[in-house]
């Protein structure tokens, strides 16, 4: 069997293989032969059982390079895991309001065409919310995010971006994200993500502090409703929640692209992870 996993040209300089190199061993112990491919580049793919852009990092920095790869991967009739339809509609986060419109609970946001000071103004009179999070609609790793409190002017770097506005959640910087993992349809491993003193970001290049912990009450029950709500079923999926204003679990990120799936957390180490891939490779060939 083998698996292209699409990765970030060597020109980017971001470090990755913190989480490729154990989801490659869980992989290989499964029987999986695995190669890294740039997603930037990724030349003839015809030769692979399964493509997966499971370390497509940096795909939101250059959004038509990303579209113009998955019509070719389309086009092209390969199997990618997950599927092109899913990573088209989540490389979107305007996804979240359909959520919401589903009846999932998630973090209140508003999708804004080109922002404005006027639009601010407005997602503050809706939300009754003095302070603001907004970040770009098409995004990863808080790239481009910035908090607004009352007063605080519009970035001038993201004047006129299509961006998405949440309010400011309270609960962020003491309880900050829970993660949990799921192959093909089944809960595997959860994890906390908390920000370091003095920052509001959980990502690990932001110092945010990971460690495994168990799917606080509620959150499998929301978690499997906002995977049902995508458009088609995931092979690997990570929902992040987070403790809304209102004291409820919501999501704030449905993670269907590339995810880090903290294999090091996984009770197993890795086998639901290579069986699940083993299955779509299955699939298929049928």
């Amino acid at each position: 069997m083998r698996l292209a996993i699409l990765v970030p040209p060597s020109e980017d300089g971001v470090e990755w293989r913190w989480a490729f190199d154990p989801q490659e061993a869980a992989l290989r112990a499964g029987g999986i032969h695995v190669t890294e491919v740039p997603w930037t580049d990724p030349g003839d793919l015809s030769s692979f059982d399964l493509i997966s852009p499971l370390l497509a990092w940096g795909y939101h920095k250059e959004f038509d390079r990303w579209q113009a790869l998955l019509d070719r991967l389309e086009a092209e009739k390969l199997s990618v895991i997950n599927p092109v339809p899913v990573l088209r509609w989540n490389s979107d986060k305007a996804y979240l309001a359909e959520l919401g419109g589903m009846g999932v609970s998630t973090v209140p946001s508003i999708a804004v065409r080109s922002i404005d000071e006027s639009s601010l103004n407005e997602a503050r009179r809706r939300f009754g919310a003095d302070k603001l999070v907004i970040k770009p609609l098409v995004s990863a790793s808080a790239y481009g995010t910035h908090v607004l409190g009352p007063g605080d002017p519009l970035p001038e770097a993201v004047q006129g971006w299509r961006m998405l506005v949440q309010p400011w959640l309270e609960k962020i910087t003491d309880t900050g994200e829970y993660s949990l993992i799921y192959f093909d349809g089944a809960f595997s491993h959860s994890v906390s993500k908390v920000p370091q003193p003095g920052e509001f970001r959980v990502q690990p290049e932001y110092g945010g502090i990971i460690h495994r912990c168990e799917p606080p009450e509620g959150s499998l029950k929301l978690t499997e409703a906002a995977l049902a709500a995508a458009p088609a079923t995931c092979t690997y999926a990570r929902v992040d929640l987070v403790v809304g204003n209102d004291g409820a679990l919501q999501v704030i990120e449905l993670e269907l692209i590339e995810p880090a799936l903290f294999m090091a957390e996984a009770p197993d180490s890795g086998p639901a992870f290579a069986k699940a891939m083993r299955s779509a490779i299955e699939r298929f060939r049928e």
